[in-house]
């Protein structure tokens, strides 16, 4: 799957690392010069997080640490954008808790 962030859309982008050569004319030099350009990439800090959703269920979803950070989470579902807060499931034996969590959520 690619290096995409869900909420925010960040993706790699591509740019040039740039070689240059002399001194600053700030420096008393006469200036700097380009000697070559060569490409590189910037790639965002993805991370793969188990989401909950307010009904429940558990998503994985790749986000930004941005996205993650920010502590909402907005999704296109259909027709319609759904916004909700990031709740990290639990895993294992503290699916249970998990449960009793999101139960207790839309009760209260």
């Amino acid at each position: 799957m690619a290096r995409v962030c869900a909420v925010t859309g960040r993706r790699t982008r591509v740019g040039n690392r740039v070689a240059r050569r002399g001194l600053a004319k700030k420096q008393g030099g006469v200036g700097r010069r380009v000697t070559g350009r060569s490409k590189r990439k910037f790639k965002p800090n993805i991370q793969t997080v188990r989401v909950l959703t307010p009904d429940g269920t558990v998503l994985r979803l790749k986000l930004s640490t941005r996205a993650i950070k920010s502590g909402v989470v907005t999704l296109e579902k259909g027709d319609h954008t759904v916004s909700f807060p990031l709740v990290r499931a639990l895993r294992g034996r503290n699916r249970e808790f998990t449960k009793a969590q999101s139960s207790g959520a839309s009760q209260g």
